[in-house]
């Protein structure tokens, strides 16, 4: 027996990650929406930053993608950011930004997002965003958002 458990001259099978590529090394994997313009330029400004390659984004909106490799509902991910942890926990919420900037090297600013009353209000903060994003987006449909009309006004002039 090999110290792994496996008898000897076993390979360690190998672990693939939802996206069907191999696994490595990574500090968090986050699961976006590549359709939202606002998530899409978030995480287009992190993958410049991920320099150490620290970070696994899986784009939840993308042909082929499967929930249930998460183990979440499409719509529970498209309600709020996921991430995965190497460890296999699964975050969501404000804990996944802190994971995210701090695997590109923003440790000590995502520090004071901990502190109490900073936390309760970042997530107070999200939880309202994540709500009306599609809306912000400009994404809204049937299933998603009724878009506002506001009324047309115009200026009578006597």
């Amino acid at each position: 027996m090999s110290p792994k458990g496996r008898p000897e001259g076993e390979i360690a099978p190998k672990r693939v990650g939802a996206e069907g590529s191999p696994v490595t090394a990574f500090d968090i994997e986050v699961y976006y929406d590549g359709a939202c313009p606002m998530c899409a330029r978030e995480i287009a400004m992190l993958r410049r930053l991920d320099r150490a390659g620290r970070i696994r984004f899986v784009d939840i909106a993308a042909p082929g993608f499967d929930a249930g490799a998460v183990g979440l509902s499409q719509e529970a991910l498209m309600a709020r950011i996921h991430g995965r942890l190497p460890d296999g926990t699964l975050i969501d919420g404000v804990e996944v930004f802190r994971r995210l900037y701090t695997a590109v090297g923003f440790g000590p600013a995502v520090a004071l997002t901990r502190l109490p009353g900073v936390a309760q209000l970042l997530d107070a903060a999200y939880a309202g965003f994540a709500r009306r994003r599609r809306r912000l987006g400009g994404r809204c449909d049937a299933q998603t958002c009724t878009p506002s009309r506001a009324p047309v006004h115009t200026r009578r002039d006597a």
